[in-house]
């Protein structure tokens, strides 16, 4: 059996810089797709256009058969006129990260309220807003990582009631309650899911840091939610992967002043990944829309013409099904990938 995806998108991946980005950046195509929707959380992060557009062509000069959408990093540094110069350029969203949440994001934001003319600025020019659904944890108002995303969907309702023509994508959403919200606020939001999500809940990374990331996985009725939603085929739900690698020192060790890095990375597996869990719980059919034309369609960048976008990759079954490679090395980096070990029962067909 085999199945043929048009351009399959990622909509969320870190690409991160420096050496361990020649070994990552080429694993989009590896892993099926043709567009990646890049984080701006670098050292230091993206701020404006100038930096956003070297960066954007550092990817295209380690493989430049993929289509780069660049978002920006929202801070203190951004400006409405910042925003307008982005647009301009081409530069497609921003993304927002609560402070301290996650990984490179010391610089994240404490108040939304604050930057209110960017955002309004942003739905002038129709730009995207990438929202990290967490809160950061506080012990004293019972916050912690289970229940950072609920307490973060009254920010969203805010942001979206404040400014209604802004497009708006929930990030990596986690919960039942996340897919809730983000149906009840209408056409201008939408959401992301990783594919990570779709397979694990919190007994997956409790003791176990390859599974680990933020938002960390929830209960099974989550993970249930998010499975429904992709199997209803609801356009305003699609992948972002949110790949994130880190070296296997930092996810398989932790201090008193270290903790695990947060986390995985799906990316050089990704489109067979997906394809063998959403198979699992009944959503094959599904699988065209949740990897490219609902995130396409929201973000306005349908199937194009391009020469870097390949029309159609195919998918088929394995008999019997493959291992995933334990370890990617390139020099002296290397990286441990999800569901190293385990069984993938789909694969891509390449090209003669």
């Amino acid at each position: 059996m085999s199945i043929s995806i048009s351009s399959p998108a990622d909509f969320h991946v870190h690409l991160r810089q420096g050496s361990i980005s020649e070994l990552i950046t080429p694993h989009v195509r590896k892993g099926g797709f043709d567009l990646a929707y890049v984080m701006p959380n670098l050292k230091p992060p993206i701020t404006n256009t100038e930096q956003a557009l070297k960066y954007k062509a550092d990817l295209e000069r380690i493989d430049p058969s993929v289509q780069y959408l660049m978002t920006l990093y929202l801070s203190s540094d951004l400006t409405p006129e910042e925003i307008r110069k982005a647009k301009k350029a081409g530069i497609v969203g921003v993304k927002s990260y609560p402070r301290g949440v996650t990984t490179n994001s010391d610089g994240g934001i404490e108040s939304y309220e604050t930057y209110y003319t960017i955002f309004e600025a942003m739905q002038e020019v129709d730009m995207v807003l990438n929202l990290h659904g967490e809160v950061p944890s506080d012990a004293d108002a019972n916050i912690h990582v289970l229940n950072a995303e609920p307490s973060f969907l009254p920010h969203l309702f805010k942001i979206h009631a404040a400014f209604p023509s802004l497009r708006i994508v929930l990030e990596h959403a986690t919960t039942r309650a996340a897919v809730e919200a983000v149906k009840k606020c209408g056409p201008t939001v939408a959401c992301s899911i990783t594919a990570h999500h779709l397979a694990l809940i919190v007994d997956d990374w409790a003791g176990q840091s390859w599974n680990f990331c933020k938002p960390v996985a929830k209960f099974p009725d989550d993970r249930r939610a998010l499975q429904e939603v992709v199997r209803e085929g609801h356009p305003r739900f699609f992948l972002g992967s949110d790949s994130a690698p880190h070296p296997p020192h930092t996810k398989y060790t932790s201090t008193p002043m270290h903790a695990c890095a947060a986390g995985v990375y799906t990316s050089p597996i990704l489109l067979p990944l997906v394809a063998h869990l959403l198979e699992s719980f009944g959503a094959l059919d599904k699988l065209e829309g949740f990897v490219s034309g609902n995130g396409r369609a929201f973000y306005n960048y349908p199937i194009s013409a391009q020469k870097h976008v390949k029309a159609l990759v195919t998918l088929r079954r394995t008999s019997p099904a493959k291992l995933v490679d334990e370890k990617y090395v390139l020099g002296n980096d290397s990286l441990v990938p999800f569901w190293a070990g385990k069984e993938i029962g789909w694969e891509i067909v390449e090209e003669n």
